[in-house]
């Protein structure tokens, strides 16, 4: 399911903060990588998670690797949270109206 990669990409800091650096524009893996503290191995794992959620593309121009943000899977997950909220709402609602008429 799109919505659960989405989520386990979000779920990581280093995944959220590559996603709010390539919120500015498309930038190389190498340039991605360099304000971390982990090998640029690790930081490609992060980059495979966050294509496999489909929330970056990966475009090659001859040795670079340009990385793009691609934000309609959290529109998914958006339209998700706020069900869940609506719903959540209504039923503390019905639960808060029901206590009220007990007490």
């Amino acid at each position: 399911m799109m919505l659960d990669d989405t989520l386990i990409a979000l779920a990581d800091p280093t995944r959220r903060a590559i996603l709010g650096r390539l919120a500015a524009g498309e930038a190389r893996v190498t340039d991605l990588a360099a304000p971390f503290s982990i090998s640029l191995n690790s930081v490609s794992k992060h980059i495979r998670m966050l294509e496999r959620a489909k929330l970056v593309s990966r475009r090659i121009e001859g040795r670079d690797h340009v990385i793009s943000f691609n934000p309609a899977p959290l529109d998914e997950a958006q339209a998700w949270i706020e069900a869940q909220r609506g719903l959540w709402s209504w039923r503390l609602g019905q639960l808060e109206a029901a206590l009220k008429e007990t007490s």
